[in-house]
């Protein structure tokens, strides 16, 4: 045998042992290594809750940790950049807020990353509605119907709250202002604590509130109007859904789970089964419920991409016709 032949045998050898760990390598079953799911807020509000209850059974499930990691900045913009850049492996997530996809585009004169195109949709899980509260100051407000009233014919205009420019809290307003005609002044806080501190006080008559809200409502201290979301609240069912007054009136504000573009279908269908199968459990939403948390919102892949798409839409319509900038 020659020395170009034996040299030849030796290549073929090498690329057959080579292709054999790699099929051995990809037939390993996903995951095999831990897995960073970033959130986009800091620790102990909504979003690292939902995430911290995610993690946990998932972990169970997939057999290796689950590590939350926070990674607040830019309204939710750093920890999306994050992930996007990420391997496309699985081994890094995003729990997303619906303000990365829907607002933030419209918002932002430059982003790092295009959120709809960089980052793929894994399952939806959690959605949320706000609560319209006004200040116990008012006296003549009672109802929804009331501020409404109270609104249109208060000159100057009233002034209303919320946590800060851009976000969905701000948006509720201004898209309750164009469906019910009425001129309102938004005066942006640092947070949903100081804007809620600002209703009490009287600084300002109302804002749309999330969790915390809900409970100065339920001890008396602000007086609730209505909410947000399609259906009334089983937090508060006796305020009645803006829609029954504005129908197609709606704001909610959702998180789901994302991984990076060009991360295998197989490893985004193993997650959203897994995650489908966690919000099914009846003890996920009752701690959701007892952390305020919102409800937990399964949908298919087709019903996720669509919200994603149509929430985009809508918000950059809002946000052009209401001149609302950052900032």
């Amino acid at each position: 045998m020659t020395d170009m032949i034996r040299f030849g045998l030796a290549a073929v050898v090498a690329m057959l042992a080579t292709a054999a760990e790699t099929q051995v390598s990809c037939a390993q079953p996903y995951p095999t290594r831990p897995i960073r799911l970033l959130v986009s807020f800091p620790p102990g509000g909504a979003a690292d809750i939902v995430a911290r209850l995610v993690a946990q059974p998932l972990s169970a499930r997939l057999g290796q940790p689950v590590v939350v990691e926070n990674r607040p900045g830019s309204n939710g913009n750093l920890a999306g950049e994050l992930v996007a850049r990420a391997a496309p492996d699985g081994t890094t997530l995003l729990l997303g807020p619906s303000a990365l996809f829907g607002i933030n585009p419209h918002l932002y004169s430059k982003m790092s990353i295009d959120p709809l195109k960089d980052l793929l949709p894994v399952a939806s899980l959690v959605s949320n509605e706000l609560i319209l509260a006004a200040s116990p100051t008012l006296g003549s407000v009672n109802d929804f119907r009331d501020f409404i009233a109270l609104a249109r014919r208060t000159q100057p205009p009233l002034f209303y709250g919320s946590i800060g420019n851009g976000s969905e809290h701000h948006l509720a307003m201004e898209l309750l202002k164009q469906q019910a005609g009425v001129d309102l002044v938004h005066v942006p806080y640092r947070g949903g604590g100081p804007a809620a501190i600002g209703v009490m006080a009287g600084d300002v008559a109302a804002m749309f509130g999330g969790g915390s809200v809900a409970s100065l409502v339920q001890g008396g201290k602000l007086k609730g109007l209505a909410v947000s979301g399609l259906r009334r609240s089983s937090v508060l069912p006796d305020l009645p859904a803006i829609a029954e007054f504005y129908p197609g009136y709606e704001v909610a504000l959702w998180q789901g789970m994302f991984a990076p573009a060009g991360t295998p279908d197989a490893i985004i269908t193993r997650l959203r089964n897994e995650a489908n199968a966690i919000l099914a459990q009846g003890d996920f939403a009752e701690k959701l419920g007892t952390a305020g948390s919102g409800d937990p919102y399964i949908t298919t892949p087709a019903d996720f991409a669509a919200r994603i798409r149509g929430d985009h839409a809508r918000y950059g319509k809002l946000i052009k016709d209401a001149g609302v900038k950052v900032d």
